[in-house]
């Protein structure tokens, strides 16, 4: 029976390898390709996420998607690639669970990437601790509206942070070059 067992795991880690490292196909054209040591760090890194969070998984889990997802953001090149996929698939199972599974995952991911982009401009401590963590609360007391707009806009309802305004900026500078 050990034997099995250690043959399907291993028949696992392979097809979860060969969907990471097929996904190079299309980010290579942002400058980010994954080697198979990088992918094969991810894919430990998922059971040890998935463990931490008592999460289970059948297929290649969720990194395709995030990789996807990710590829053309501002904010990964390929120094800090497969660090950054790391830490996001660790901060996707952590806020499925907070948010008990309400949300899908396509929902919470277009969430994660809209934040990161243009709020959190790539941190993703601020991402995990900030963004996430009022939004999952938003979330668990009820609040569905993320449904109808698939998880975009949906940050701005519940900041609490003044952000910035790019016509009152304009507007200054008019001021004070006009003085």
């Amino acid at each position: 029976m050990l034997l099995d067992k250690n043959w399907m795991d291993l028949w696992q880690k392979q097809n979860q390898l060969a969907k990471v490292l097929e996904t190079n196909r299309v980010t290579e054209r942002f400058g980010l390709v994954l080697s198979g040591q990088e992918a094969e760090m991810i894919v430990e890194e998922r059971a040890n996420a998935l463990r931490t969070q008592r999460r289970v998984e059948f297929g290649a889990g969720i990194i395709p998607e995030i990789i996807y997802e990710f590829c053309d953001s501002d904010f990964i090149d390929q120094s800090n690639y497969a660090a950054t996929l790391i830490r996001l698939q660790e901060i996707f199972y952590l806020y499925k669970n907070e948010m008990e599974d309400e949300i899908s995952d396509e929902k919470l991911l277009h969430f994660m990437k809209e934040q990161f982009e243009e709020i959190c401009f790539g941190d993703l401590d601020y991402l995990e601790g900030t963004c996430l963590n009022i939004f999952a609360q938003a979330v668990r007391a009820g609040y569905d509206g993320y449904r109808a707009s698939k998880g975009y806009g949906e940050y701005g309802k519940f900041d609490e942070v003044k952000r910035w305004d790019h016509e009152l900026y304009l507007e200054t500078l008019r001021e004070l070059c006009w003085r």
